[in-house]
């Protein structure tokens, strides 16, 4: 065998060995990608995928922090962490903007992921003082039908770890990944609390309520937190459907609603309990302090007329009984506690209507 011959059989079998490293490094990749397809299609709740995007990235990528910020113009996602006992001072890489325009010169607008150096002025937001300040950082787009509902970026300490111009297949595909899943266990969470909502007003409604309440019960037995529950009411109601008619009436309930929710923290449970009643979660709140919140309610009501969609306005007034949980309700069940409590506040309600309504009181 020539020379020739042997030198050209040896640049092949190189050629060959450099193919099928090649072709190994990329069903690694493949296996990868897949890996974390899998783990992320698989998570059914939103704790789960939240806690998976977090865990897998920073240790399977070798990535030195990992933030999520997502697009909440209703206060709707963070709503749904509160009723899922999701305190978001578990997830402090996971962040909240009420608007894309918030995001400054980070990536608006945005189509594609952008790698390249960190700058506290392009990231500041993504990368806030809570979390460690990267060197380089790749921030991907989560698109949904063509709109920005947030921003997945991952940050490295190695300044040549996300360069520009690097290619950024996998973490694009990454982005829709994610993407998808948080749409879907949003979605998910959504239609769960459809059956708990009234229709009329959109807050929550008895069936919540009841079950809430219960699940509060046991978060103050185990924590120790103070609980207090206000029962509302609109005064004369019956007059106000017979002179503004059913559909008024039901514009009076609705701005009643929206009144009451201006009123209340994030975290506490507002919803109808039947005809023109709401009933009021505070939590961590005490009497003297679910009292001032109850007053503030009342005055809302009492100091601005409603305003209906025929024009016409009138004046809506409201009566409260507030009750807190007692250390003596520790010993009774759940269930009977829970019925108590709302009693109590039922009966505060009672002797302010017959005080003359409009007002509120705390029970003894």
């Amino acid at each position: 065998m020539t020379n020739k011959l042997v030198t050209e059989n040896i640049q092949l079998r190189d050629r060959l060995v450099l193919l099928l490293e090649q072709a190994q490094r990329n069903q690694k990749i493949m296996r990868r990608h897949q890996a974390f397809d899998l783990k992320f299609i698989a998570a059914n709740s939103l704790r789960e995928l939240i806690e998976s995007i977090f865990d897998t990235l920073s240790e399977s990528s070798q990535l030195d922090v990992v933030t999520l910020c997502l697009i909440d113009t209703e206060y709707d996602i963070r709503r749904i962490m509160v009723e899922l006992a999701l305190d978001q001072a578990e997830f402090p890489n996971l962040l909240f903007i009420d608007r894309e325009a918030e995001l400054g010169l980070t990536l608006a607008p945005m189509t594609h992921p952008v790698l390249g150096r960190f700058s506290s002025a392009r990231h500041g937001v993504i990368f806030p003082k809570q979390v460690l300040t990267p060197a380089s950082v790749a921030v991907v787009p989560l698109l949904r039908q063509g709109r920005l509902i947030g921003c997945l970026s991952l940050g490295s300490l190695h300044e040549g770890r996300f360069a520009s111009g690097m290619a950024s297949d996998f973490i694009e595909h990454l982005g829709c990944i994610i993407a998808i899943c948080l749409e879907n266990v949003i979605n998910n969470e959504r239609l769960k609390r459809i059956g708990l909502t009234d229709s009329l007003t959109g807050v929550n409604n008895r069936r919540y309520l009841e079950r809430r309440l219960q699940e509060e019960i046991g978060r103050t037995r185990r924590q120790e937190f103070p609980l207090s529950c206000m029962y509302i009411d609109i005064d004369h109601f019956k007059k106000i459907n017979d002179s503004a008619g059913h559909q008024g009436g039901d514009e009076v309930l609705q701005q009643v609603a929206l009144r009451i929710k201006a009123e209340l923290r994030l975290s506490d449970a507002l919803g109808r309990f039947g005809g023109e009643e709401f009933v009021v979660l505070l939590i961590d709140a005490g009497l003297s302090h679910a009292l001032v919140v109850a007053e503030r309610i009342r005055a809302s009501m009492a100091g601005q007329p409603i305003v209906l969609s025929d024009g016409s306005a009138l004046t809506a007034t409201v009566s409260i009984g507030v009750a807190q949980l007692s250390a003596a309700d520790r010993d009774h069940p759940i269930e009977k506690t829970a019925l108590q409590l709302v009693a109590r506040a039922d009966e505060a309600l009672y002797r302010a209507k017959q005080s003359g309504r409009n007002r509120v009181i705390g029970a003894s």
